[in-house]
């Protein structure tokens, strides 16, 4: 059991602590008070701390975000009496707000990190096709010009960088690729049945 503890102990040095500047800039934008956010966030690190087990947590940022959210709502519901710029921060939790949350934005940034690695391990002319038509948005026939290959060419090695994306996504994930990754692809498949 000592063994289980120190090891909880480190994966919150390793995988939550890093991500502590992050949540507290986040409560400060719901107008949190500084004292109620060092409370927050040492309530975070002792419910964490309490848990008998890790292995469940896959995205540990993302369960310290919601660790702290839902420690700010409680406390809130608990609380007897309720300023009214309370019941404003309440309204800012809502998560139908546009802006997207920190969990979403961790996510997106978890899925660009995965999109990249992948990038970077295509072959040598099909990564450099994929990374001028997709990251420079250059024309297919300026990249045909400028690596001395035909347009079909080009237009063949960006279908083929995008098969091997959405492939390695699905196998790394064992899901579907992301939303707006497959709507990129249905749209290169249906350009080159044309």
């Amino acid at each position: 059991m000592a063994m289980d503890r120190k090891r909880i102990v480190n994966w919150i040095a390793a995988e939550i602590m890093p991500h502590e500047r992050s949540v507290r800039a986040w409560l400060r934008r719901l107008k949190v008070d500084q004292d109620e956010i060092d409370d927050l966030i040492q309530e975070a690190y002792c419910n964490l701390a309490g848990l008998e087990r890790i292995d469940h947590i896959v995205c540990p940022d993302r369960y310290f975000f919601l660790t702290a959210r839902n420690l700010l709502n409680d406390k809130r519901r608990r609380a007897k009496v309720i300023r009214f710029e309370g019941l404003a921060e309440m309204d800012s939790l809502d998560m139908t707000s546009d802006d997207p949350s920190p969990e979403r934005i961790i996510s997106a940034r978890r899925e660009w990190e995965a999109v990249a690695r992948v990038i970077r391990g295509l072959p040598a002319r099909c990564r450099r096709v994929f990374e001028l038509r997709k990251v420079h948005g250059m024309s297919q026939k300026h990249i045909a010009q400028q690596l001395n290959i035909s347009e079909s060419a080009v237009e063949n090695e960006g279908v083929k960088g995008m098969r091997l994306i959405l492939q390695a996504l699905r196998d790394d994930t064992g899901a579907e690729s992301p939303d707006w990754l497959q709507v990129k692809n249905d749209r290169y498949r249906n350009r080159s049945r044309h």
